[in-house]
């Protein structure tokens, strides 16, 4: 009877290393793209969850013998892209507003529709997310990530926020009787109480801060400053104790000023920044997620007929700032407020980067090794030996259609095949 159990354990054991033993692969694509530039005829070498070798198929022949031979022709390989701006626990507008989803749909109504979200981003290609704010749904992208971590669903890596920061009074949904409370889609704090709300927030596992430092809260609703400097300053400070920086949603110039010298890292929109502003971006080292494609899925679901209506002022006035910050010389990030329209088509907002003037190469960069540098994920966004294995494989060569990151024939994450 013992000897039948400890067989049992034996058998048990073997069935499960080798249903979870990750393998070593050599990858033959026609170019790789190294988060720098694109070279013809290179091989990548990967075992168990890094990149062990990069390069000219002669350079790696000994150390390849007994690896796994993928054959990718006509592909591009790169590494995994970075989604720089998501939000998992919302879907488009279109689909329910903004309002019905905080108010209206539960948690675990918006947790399960989350991990099909995460799905959906991995298998487009995109490995790692940084993920910024639960809307309403209070710590629950904590949940998911362990999920995604402990392999019990597919999903991005994510970086995330949690519950983000809102001034008292100047956020939402609003509307309502003021009688009653309304669940807000962020953490309201002030002041000094901002210290507790920033290490609270970092306790229950926020990787990032954001604030709100400017909303759609003035007199005649038109967008605002909300914290002060000092109060920017004070979240920084408390933070930055702790090795996390913070990032601002700002779309005002004044809002995007006082985030910047405040301390901030990244801004996120910059629909009303100007020269200066981002001259002061430049010079302070804040990079700029601009999110086109989210101010172009809000013009459509209002009514725009895109390619058939001329272009609305909101989207001729961001094709305005975006070219005024890369002429002075902004650091550019890919994220493109995922969830306002549909998880899985990420490449929309890296094709409206293309679009609004950026060289295709250079918009490669920055959803690969320029996120990665600036969300402090030393092992990622780069094929170099040495970094983890998230790859991902494209048919064409998108340094010049960019529109290829769409034919996606293999994504890799930490080693391991999510599709082949």
């Amino acid at each position: 009877m013992r000897a039948n159990f400890l067989l049992s354990v034996l058998l048990f054991s073997f069935l499960t290393n080798s249903l979870f033993a990750q393998k070593t692969y050599l990858l033959r694509p026609d170019r790789v793209f190294d988060g720098q530039e694109s070279h013809e005829n290179w091989v990548v070498l990967v075992k168990n969850e890094k990149i062990t070798g990069v390069g000219p198929a002669s350079q790696l022949t000994a150390d390849s013998q007994n690896a796994e031979v993928i054959d990718l022709k006509g592909c591009t390989l790169l590494p995994g892209f970075i989604e720089g701006h998501s939000h998992l626990f919302l879907h488009p507008y279109n689909e329910t507003s903004w309002d019905d989803q905080v108010l209206k749909e539960s948690r675990s109504f918006r947790t399960a529709r989350a991990t099909l979200h995460a799905k959906r981003t991995l298998m487009a290609g995109f490995t790692t997310v940084r993920d910024l704010g639960t809307e309403g749904a209070e710590y629950d992208d904590f949940g998911l990530k362990q999920a995604i971590n402990q392999g019990i669903i597919p999903g991005p890596r994510m970086i995330i926020a949690t519950k983000a920061l809102i001034a008292t009074g100047s956020y939402g949904p609003r509307g309502f009787s003021a009688d009653i409370t309304i669940p807000q889609g962020a953490e309201e704090a002030d002041g000094q109480d901002l210290i507790k709300a920033v290490r609270s927030q970092i306790g229950k596992g926020a990787d990032v801060i954001k604030i709100y430092a400017d909303y759609r809260w003035g007199l005649n609703g038109e967008t605002r400053p909300t914290f002060s400097t000092d109060e920017i300053k004070l979240i920084v400070e408390t933070a930055k104790s702790s090795g996390r920086p913070v990032v601002a949603h700002a779309s005002s110039a004044e809002g995007m000023k006082r985030a910047i010298l405040g301390g901030v890292e990244t801004l996120e929109h910059g629909d009303g920044g100007t020269p200066e502003i981002f001259k002061l971006m430049r010079e302070h080292g804040v990079a700029l997620c601009p999110t086109l494609a989210a101010g172009d899925a809000t013009s459509q679901y209002r009514g725009w007929k895109k390619g058939t209506d001329a272009e609305p002022e909101r989207i001729k006035n961001k094709r305005i700032t975006f070219k005024n910050a890369l002429d002075a010389g902004v650091t550019i990030l890919a994220g493109g407020d995922v969830g306002v329209f549909s998880h899985g088509d990420n490449a929309r907002e890296l094709e409206m980067l293309a679009e609004y003037g950026m060289r295709p190469i250079d918009v490669l960069r920055s959803a690969t090794s320029v996120n990665a540098k600036v969300f402090h994920q030393d092992n990622l966004g780069q094929i170099k030996s040495g970094f983890l294995a998230d790859i991902v494989a494209v048919e064409g060569k998108p340094e010049i259609d960019i529109s290829a990151i769409r034919k996606v024939k293999l994504v890799m994450k930490n080693g391991m095949l999510y599709k082949d």
